[in-house]
């Protein structure tokens, strides 16, 4: 089976996502500011969570820890998850997730129709509960599981190492002032903002995290109140900007009336930051390109109350 799945991996392409100047929607920040985002709704699966998925299970087959059969176990609030479930099909490796009781019925739909093995967890204790639920299931059956931890794994971060931040230096054409991005596994921001600050040592990397513990940004942690990402590398972030709900909402809806494109979410969020630290750049009459990632499409979430006029 291993030897199968190792030769399948051939078949899987990651990455290499457009990088989308959405500066046009907003004539706030005037000509001097750009902001661009990584699409990652064009990666397989359908987010940037392809790519850390993809370099977790890669290392977890080339070194073995899959082997005799066993079940790729880890916790998600939905993208992680898709993603496994997506490779886990065309790989052969079969998947069990504990997932928060509140995720959308499309998302569990689609795990489903992967095949994923489901463990539902108390929707008020979000992604911690989750993780918490898989800890236990380990402990009951360890050699049934091999446990992804994509918040622990190295390879989550070491993804956005070698892909996001490489991709996003050679598509601005080393341009890149500023990267801006959400910290849910702190995978994206860590690993990119790595890379980034040793292609160019001087960019500004910008954290953003929702402004409160009772949030309604999927996917992203608010790190003071959450169990922390042993990936988690407070050093990286030369500021930090929290970001309320509904501020991302509202971006995510003006981007898809003026700019024809929707978001999920956490980009909505990811552009929020961006919108902010691009007026305050352009008060001050400076020029800047602020990158950051746009984790999915809205197309996904178009059942939330958030979208309807």
């Amino acid at each position: 089976m291993l030897d199968t799945a190792n030769r399948n991996l051939e078949t899987v392409k990651v990455g290499g996502t457009p990088l989308l100047d959405v500066s046009f929607a907003f004539p706030e920040l005037g000509y001097k500011v750009r902001i661009a985002a990584k699409a990652e709704w064009a990666n397989p699966g359908g987010s940037v969570k392809d790519r850390a998925a993809y370099f977790i299970v890669k290392d977890a087959l080339e070194t073995g820890k899959l082997a005799g059969g066993k079940v790729l176990l880890d916790s998600s609030s939905g993208n992680t998850g898709i993603a496994y479930a997506w490779l886990g099909a065309r790989l052969g490796v079969k998947v069990a997730l504990a997932v928060p009781g509140s995720i959308a019925r499309q998302r569990r739909a689609i795990l489903e129709a992967y095949g994923v093995e489901l463990f539902f967890t108390d929707p008020l204790e979000g992604s911690d509960g989750a993780i918490r639920e898989v800890r236990l299931m380990l402990k009951a059956e360890p050699g049934r599981y091999w446990y992804a931890d994509q918040y622990s794994n190295p390879m989550t971060w070491r993804a956005h190492y070698e892909t996001t931040a490489v991709e996003i230096f050679e598509q601005t054409a080393g341009k890149v002032t500023h990267f801006v991005a959400g910290l849910g596994t702190s995978g994206t921001f860590v690993g990119a903002g790595r890379r980034l600050r040793e292609l160019k040592p001087g960019v500004r990397l910008v954290s953003m995290e929702p402004d409160g513990p009772m949030h309604g940004l999927e996917g992203l942690k608010h790190m003071e109140t959450s169990i922390i990402p042993k990936i988690y590398d407070d050093s990286v972030a030369d500021s930090r900007i929290e970001i309320a709900t509904e501020e991302a909402q509202e971006a995510a809806k003006i981007l898809g009336r003026r700019g024809g494109i929707l978001l999920g979410p956490s980009g909505g969020a990811n552009l929020a930051a961006a919108l902010r630290l691009g007026k305050d750049l352009a008060k001050q009459g400076r020029e800047a390109v602020i990158a950051t990632i746009f984790a999915d499409s809205g197309e996904r979430y178009l059942g939330e109350r958030f979208w309807q006029p």
